[in-house]
């Protein structure tokens, strides 16, 4: 079994995500993550960085091997609509 290690900007500690390949697509990483970390996607995006390099994956179909050590970071959805974004009627 292939893995990934993890870690949130903010956190001291890794994390890991197991799968059955050589390597993992960005996107697959992302909902593996999202999934773990009961985040909803509707909610935030993933920003994920090398933690080797600083490069930053920015397609979905990147293609991140194995036994690779990465930077995770939250970032809202452009354009989506807030909770503090609603209208009220007076």
């Amino acid at each position: 079994m292939a893995h990934i290690h993890y870690k949130f900007s903010s956190k001291l500690s890794y994390a890991t995500v197991v799968f059955d390949s050589p390597h993992i697509t960005l996107s697959d990483l992302k909902n593996q993550i999202m999934g773990r970390e009961k985040l909803r996607a509707a909610d935030c995006d993933l920003q994920i960085t090398s933690a080797q390099t600083k490069e930053e994956y920015t397609d979905d179909n990147d293609l991140i091997p194995k036994g690779s050590s990465v930077i995770v970071r939250r970032i809202p959805i452009i354009g989506g609509r807030s909770k503090s974004s609603k209208t009220h009627k007076v």
